[in-house]
């Protein structure tokens, strides 16, 4: 798959020639290593789960994408599973972009069986990524939650932490939830001065990438150092310090926009 543009089809059956996101108890079923064709989905005999079914796409050459749950406790060979970590880790941006797309619409429609209202049971809309409540009316839409990451710079050296859950030797940018009624810039000053108790100004924003971790939005931004002593909290940082550009820590994966970010900004240094 070299592109996938997002969509919504109110298709009830996959096509031989679709690209199938089969999810197994939460890791991706592969054959040779590759995500099932609608032809091998077919062959497989194998059921999705009731209401799992979701038309999430195009992949170039006009092949519909679909995302659905296996109904099955054990696969049958030559069927193989992968964690969504691992394909995030080796796919292609195209396909990470598909299968995380693929993995949030399945959370979603998990986690919304039933009206946050009134408790009735949810029915898909035939018309978009949306499930109503037939008793009283309220909509829900698949959920994204935002959440700010910053590189500080000081003078030409980078501020990268390390959580407790990274990989061992792993050092990124500061990230965090947004909260409710609050901006993407006040997110960055409040993070920032909770994780490692120091202050930042001149804000830019850099990117953002879908994260489905279950269904982050991770929103990037540089900034520059203003004052204050740097202190990890200890809970969310364990470690924190600046870098010199040509004397890093172990960094994030490489197509992370944690990643990008970093060799963007060390890129930019060199050239002054």
């Amino acid at each position: 798959m070299h592109a996938f543009e997002l969509g919504f089809a109110p298709i009830d059956t996959i096509p031989a020639n679709a690209v199938v996101f089969a999810f197994h108890h939460n890791q991706i079923v592969l054959t040779a290593s590759l995500p099932l064709t609608g032809e091998q989905w077919l062959a497989s005999q194998l059921t999705h789960l009731p209401g799992s079914l979701h038309c999430i796409g195009m992949a170039d050459s006009g092949m519909p994408c679909f995302t659905l749950r296996v109904e099955v406790e054990t696969l049958p060979a030559p069927l193989e599973t992968i964690s969504l970590r691992a394909a995030l880790l080796n796919w292609s941006p195209a396909m990470i972009e598909a299968v995380s797309r693929a993995f949030q619409l399945l959370e979603w429609d998990r986690t919304h069986r039933f009206c946050g209202q009134c408790g009735t049971t949810t029915q898909p809309k035939a018309h978009e990524h949306a499930k109503q409540c037939p008793s009283c009316g309220y909509v829900v839409y698949p959920r994204l939650s935002p959440a700010i990451m910053v590189l500080v710079k000081k003078g030409r050296q980078l501020l990268l932490a390390r959580s407790p859950g990274f990989t061992p030797g792993a050092y990124s940018a500061l990230a965090g939830f947004v909260e409710p009624g609050e901006s993407l810039e006040a997110a960055v000053h409040r993070e920032v001065m909770e994780e490692v108790g120091i202050t930042v100004t001149n804000l830019r924003y850099f990117g953002s990438q879908s994260w489905p971790f279950p269904h982050s939005l991770m929103i990037a931004f540089v900034a520059d150092y203003a004052g204050g002593e740097l202190s990890p909290d200890g809970v969310e940082i364990e470690d924190a310090g600046f870098y010199e550009p040509d004397a890093l820590p172990g960094l994030p994966y490489k197509l992370s926009i944690a990643r990008h970010l970093i060799e963007s900004v060390v890129a930019e240094c060199s050239t002054q």
